[in-house]
C-alpha cells in the first residue's frame, strides 16, 4: 500500500516515525460522461474568464473568496509558513473510552504503520498500552491544508487513525427529531423486541453488494452483445404503516419463517391466521370459455350448466338431509295447507260453472 503521508506520532516525549496509508477503498462503479448522437468522450476543461482561453494546471493556484466576491490570493507557501503544530506530528491529546466518541463524527480510516526499525518498539509499546487499557487515543494531525481531529484504536496488531470531525460540524437534530408527544405501548415494545431477538446477528462479512453486482453482470452482458435481462419484478419497501402491530407481527412471522424456525403454516396457526396461499392458475382454466354462435351454447358451455345444476341439486339434497325433524315437520303442514286450499279453489269453480250453464241455455 502506497503512504499518502510521513510523520510521526507525539506520545509525550515518545516520537514514534510513522507512514499513513488508507485503510479502505471504494469498489463502486465509475461512469464516464459521453455525447449520446456518437458517443463520443465528454471532458472538463479549465478556462480563464478575463482571457478565455485553457490553462493548465501549472498556472491555477489559490484564492479566497471575500463576501463581496473579491478574491484574495492564497500561495501554498504562505500556507506551509503557519504555525501549525501537527504540520507533521499526529499529536496525541488524550485517551477516553471508545463510548465517548460519536460515530457521527467518524470520517475517512488511516492505517498507521511504524516507519523503519527504530520506529518498532516505540509503535508496539503504544499498541499494546491501547490494548491494556481498553481506551482510545484522541489526537490532532493536519492532512490536506488543514488540521483535523483524529481517534487511534488498535485494529488487529495494527494502530489505526479514524479521521474525525469537529464537534461544531455536527448538526443539531432538534429540526429532524419526531413529536414528543407520541407514545409507544409496553405491547409494541415486546413486539418490536421480539422482532431484534428474530433478526438476530450477522456476520458483516457475509454481506455484499446487491447492486454492484447487477450493474457488473449489465455491463458484461452489454459488453457481448447480449440484451440484458429483465430484472424480477418485487415489492418496493416504504409506503404508510395502516397498522404498526399488524406490521410488527407480520414481521417478526415473516423473520422466523426466513429463518427455518416456523414454516408459513405454523406461524399462521399460532396467531390464529391462516397462511397467505396464491393458488397457481392451471392451464384448464387459464383457457378461455368459447364464444356463443347463433344463439346456442358450445357443448363446452352445456356440460359446464349441467354440471352446476348436478352440483346445486346435490347441495341441496344434503342440506335437506341434515335439516331438523322440526323444519320437516312444518314442510309438510304447510303442503298439507296448501293442497287444502287448491282443493277448495276447484271446488268453487266447479259450483260456478254449473250455475252459469243453465244460464246460457236460457238465453240461447
Amino acid at each position: 500500500m502506497r503512504s499518502i503521508w510521513n510523520g510521526a506520532i507525539s506520545f509525550g516525549l515518545v516520537s514514534i516515525p510513522i507512514k499513513v496509508v488508507n485503510a479502505t477503498e471504494s469498489h463502486s462503479i465509475s461512469f464516464r460522461q459521453v455525447h449520446l448522437d456518437d458517443g463520443g468522450r465528454i471532458r472538463y476543461r479549465k478556462f480563464c474568464e478575463l482571457e478565455d482561453r485553457e490553462v493548465t494546471t501549472g498556472e491555477i493556484g489559490k484564492a479566497y473568496e471575500d463576501a463581496d466576491g473579491t478574491l484574495i490570493p492564497i500561495t501554498d507557501e504562505e500556507l506551509s509558513a503557519l504555525p501549525i503544530p501537527t504540520a507533521r506530528t499526529i499529536e496525541i491529546v488524550a485517551f477516553v473510552p471508545a463510548e465517548r466518541i460519536d460515530p457521527l463524527q467518524m470520517d475517512t480510516a488511516y492505517y498507521l504503520a511504524a516507519n523503519g526499525v527504530p520506529a518498532t518498539k516505540p509503535y508496539v509499546l503504544l499498541r499494546e498500552a491501547l490494548k491494556r487499557s481498553q481506551k482510545v487515543a484522541v489526537a490532532k494531525f493536519a492532512l490536506r491544508g488543514r488540521e483535523r481531529l483524529g481517534m487511534l484504536r488498535v485494529v488487529d496488531d495494527v494502530i489505526a487513525m479514524h479521521g474525525l470531525l469537529w464537534p461544531d460540524e455536527i448538526r443539531s437534530t432538534e429540526e429532524v427529531a419526531p413529536d414528543a408527544s407520541v407514545t409507544v405501548r409496553d405491547k409494541e415494545l415486546d413486539l418490536a423486541d421480539a422482532l431484534m431477538d428474530t433478526l438476530g446477528e450477522v456476520e458483516l462479512t457475509e454481506l455484499h453488494d446487491d447492486y454492484r453486482e447487477a450493474v457488473e453482470e449489465l455491463v458484461a452482458a452489454k459488453a457481448s452483445g447480449e440484451l440484458p435481462a429483465a430484472p424480477p419484478a418485487g415489492e418496493r419497501a416504504g409506503g404508510k404503516v395502516l397498522d404498526l402491530m399488524a406490521a410488527l407481527e407480520k414481521s417478526v412471522r415473516a423473520a422466523k419463517v426466513s429463518r427455518g424456525e416456523e414454516t408459513g403454516e405454523e406461524a399462521g396457526a399460532r396467531t390464529g391466521e391462516s397462511a397467505e396461499v396464491t393458488p397457481l392458475p392451471s392451464r384448464r382454466s387459464a383457457r378461455t370459455a368459447p364464444k356463443e354462435v347463433g344463439g346456442k351454447k358450445s357443448t363446452s358451455t352445456a356440460r359446464k350448466t349441467a354440471a352446476k345444476k348436478t352440483v346445486a341439486k346435490s347441495t341441496a339434497k344434503s342440506t335437506g338431509q341434515a335439516a331438523g325433524k322440526a323444519t320437516a315437520t312444518k314442510s309438510t303442514a304447510k303442503k298439507t295447507a296448501a293442497k287444502k286450499t287448491t282443493a277448495k279453489k276447484a271446488t268453487g269453480k266447479k259450483t260456478a260453472a254449473k250455475k252459469a250453464t243453465p244460464r246460457g241455455r236460457a238465453s240461447a
